[in-house]
Protein backbone atom coordinates (compact mmCIF):
# COMPACT_ATOMS: atom_id res chain seq x y z
CA UNK A 1 0.00 0.00 0.00
CA UNK A 2 1.04 3.43 -0.61
CA UNK A 3 1.39 5.99 2.72
CA UNK A 4 1.81 9.80 2.42
CA UNK A 5 3.37 10.35 5.92
CA UNK A 6 4.21 13.58 7.73
CA UNK A 7 7.50 12.93 9.47
CA UNK A 8 9.89 16.00 10.66
CA UNK A 9 7.29 18.50 8.72
CA UNK A 10 8.04 16.78 5.34
CA UNK A 11 5.49 14.68 3.30
CA UNK A 12 7.03 11.27 2.37
CA UNK A 13 5.67 8.63 0.50
CA UNK A 14 5.96 5.28 0.80
CA UNK A 15 4.81 1.93 -0.05
CA UNK A 16 4.60 -0.70 2.40
CA UNK A 17 2.66 -3.79 3.91
CA UNK A 18 -0.23 -2.06 6.07
CA UNK A 19 1.70 -4.25 9.42
CA UNK A 20 5.13 -3.23 8.43
CA UNK A 21 6.54 -1.47 11.74
CA UNK A 22 6.73 2.14 11.53
CA UNK A 23 10.51 1.58 12.66
CA UNK A 24 10.84 -0.64 9.49
CA UNK A 25 9.51 2.05 7.19
CA UNK A 26 11.53 4.49 8.75
CA UNK A 27 15.17 2.59 8.27
CA UNK A 28 14.09 1.00 5.12
CA UNK A 29 12.12 2.73 3.71
CA UNK A 30 13.00 6.10 3.82
CA UNK A 31 16.71 5.97 5.11
CA UNK A 32 15.94 7.56 8.41
CA UNK A 33 18.29 5.95 10.18
CA UNK A 34 18.57 7.61 13.63
CA UNK A 35 15.84 5.71 15.52
CA UNK A 36 17.14 2.08 16.27
CA UNK A 37 16.29 -1.34 16.65
CA UNK A 38 16.58 -2.94 20.03
CA UNK A 39 14.23 -5.02 21.05
CA UNK A 40 11.50 -5.69 19.30
CA UNK A 41 8.54 -5.73 21.67
CA UNK A 42 8.20 -2.05 22.66
CA UNK A 43 10.20 -2.86 25.85
CA UNK A 44 13.71 -1.10 25.67
CA UNK A 45 12.60 2.49 23.89
CA UNK A 46 15.96 2.39 21.33
CA UNK A 47 12.77 2.85 18.92
CA UNK A 48 11.17 5.87 20.12
CA UNK A 49 9.49 8.60 18.32
CA UNK A 50 7.09 11.20 18.51
CA UNK A 51 3.95 10.74 16.91
CA UNK A 52 0.89 13.22 17.76
CA UNK A 53 2.82 14.21 20.43
CA UNK A 54 3.24 11.63 22.41
CA UNK A 55 6.74 9.32 22.81
CA UNK A 56 5.76 5.86 20.84
CA UNK A 57 7.91 3.17 20.64
CA UNK A 58 8.13 2.49 16.86
CA UNK A 59 8.83 -1.49 16.74
CA UNK A 60 5.54 -2.80 17.24
CA UNK A 61 3.56 0.03 15.88
CA UNK A 62 1.79 -0.79 12.04
CA UNK A 63 2.46 1.74 9.67
CA UNK A 64 -1.33 2.09 8.90
CA UNK A 65 -1.98 3.07 12.66
CA UNK A 66 0.18 5.93 11.84
CA UNK A 67 -1.07 7.21 8.09
CA UNK A 68 -2.46 10.49 9.56
CA UNK A 69 0.06 11.16 11.74
CA UNK A 70 2.53 13.72 12.64
CA UNK A 71 5.93 11.62 13.27
CA UNK A 72 9.24 13.30 14.48
CA UNK A 73 12.24 11.09 14.68
CA UNK A 74 15.19 11.97 16.43
CA UNK A 75 16.66 12.80 12.73
CA UNK A 76 13.70 15.85 13.43
CA UNK A 77 14.74 16.87 16.91
CA UNK A 78 17.19 19.64 15.82
CA UNK A 79 18.42 18.89 12.54
CA UNK A 80 22.15 20.54 13.64
CA UNK A 81 21.88 19.25 16.79
CA UNK A 82 21.29 22.45 18.91
CA UNK A 83 18.61 21.07 20.75
CA UNK A 84 19.39 21.87 24.47
CA UNK A 85 19.33 17.96 25.41
CA UNK A 86 21.44 17.25 22.40
CA UNK A 87 24.22 19.27 23.43
CA UNK A 88 24.42 18.30 26.73
CA UNK A 89 24.48 14.85 25.74
CA UNK A 90 27.79 15.36 23.76
CA UNK A 91 29.20 17.96 26.41
CA UNK A 92 28.08 15.91 29.60
CA UNK A 93 29.28 12.06 27.92
CA UNK A 94 26.03 11.02 29.26
CA UNK A 95 26.19 8.04 26.17
CA UNK A 96 28.56 5.52 27.11
CA UNK A 97 28.15 2.88 23.90
CA UNK A 98 25.02 5.38 22.64
CA UNK A 99 23.01 2.99 21.06
CA UNK A 100 19.93 3.85 23.01
CA UNK A 101 20.38 7.75 23.20
CA UNK A 102 18.07 8.32 20.29
CA UNK A 103 15.33 6.88 21.82
CA UNK A 104 16.51 7.94 25.03
CA UNK A 105 16.74 11.64 23.66
CA UNK A 106 13.26 11.14 22.40
CA UNK A 107 11.65 10.55 25.40
CA UNK A 108 13.52 13.55 27.43
CA UNK A 109 12.10 15.85 24.66
CA UNK A 110 8.90 14.60 24.84
CA UNK A 111 9.21 14.83 28.98
CA UNK A 112 10.35 18.63 28.67
CA UNK A 113 7.55 19.40 26.26
CA UNK A 114 4.77 18.47 28.88
CA UNK A 115 6.74 19.05 32.16
CA UNK A 116 9.23 21.66 32.11
CA UNK A 117 10.35 21.40 35.78
CA UNK A 118 10.68 17.31 36.15
CA UNK A 119 11.62 16.07 39.77
CA UNK A 120 13.95 12.64 39.45
CA UNK A 121 10.63 10.59 40.05
CA UNK A 122 8.65 12.34 36.71
CA UNK A 123 12.21 11.37 34.50
CA UNK A 124 12.55 7.84 35.89
CA UNK A 125 8.74 7.56 35.29
CA UNK A 126 8.55 8.95 31.63
CA UNK A 127 12.34 8.01 30.67
CA UNK A 128 11.73 4.30 31.09
CA UNK A 129 14.48 3.12 28.25
CA UNK A 130 16.53 0.70 29.02
CA UNK A 131 20.27 1.62 29.13
CA UNK A 132 22.84 -1.41 29.17
CA UNK A 133 25.45 0.74 30.37
CA UNK A 134 23.44 1.96 32.77
CA UNK A 135 24.29 5.88 32.40
CA UNK A 136 20.73 6.65 33.86
CA UNK A 137 22.49 9.47 36.58
CA UNK A 138 23.94 11.08 33.70
CA UNK A 139 20.84 11.20 31.93
CA UNK A 140 18.92 12.43 34.55
CA UNK A 141 21.38 15.18 34.88
CA UNK A 142 21.26 16.04 31.28
CA UNK A 143 17.25 16.79 31.61
CA UNK A 144 17.39 18.66 34.82
CA UNK A 145 20.39 21.28 33.09
CA UNK A 146 18.39 20.82 30.01
CA UNK A 147 14.74 21.54 31.51
CA UNK A 148 16.91 24.67 33.56
CA UNK A 149 17.88 26.01 29.84
CA UNK A 150 14.63 25.40 28.15
CA UNK A 151 12.69 27.45 31.05
CA UNK A 152 14.98 30.22 30.55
Amino acid sequence: MSYSLKINGEVMEVDAAPETPLLWVLRDHLGLTGTKYGCGIAQCGACTVHVDGQALRSCNLPVDAVADSDIRTIEGLDPAGGHPLQTLWVEMNVAQCGYCQSGMLMAAARLLEDNPDPSDRDIDLHVDNICRCGTYPRVREAIHRAAEIMRG
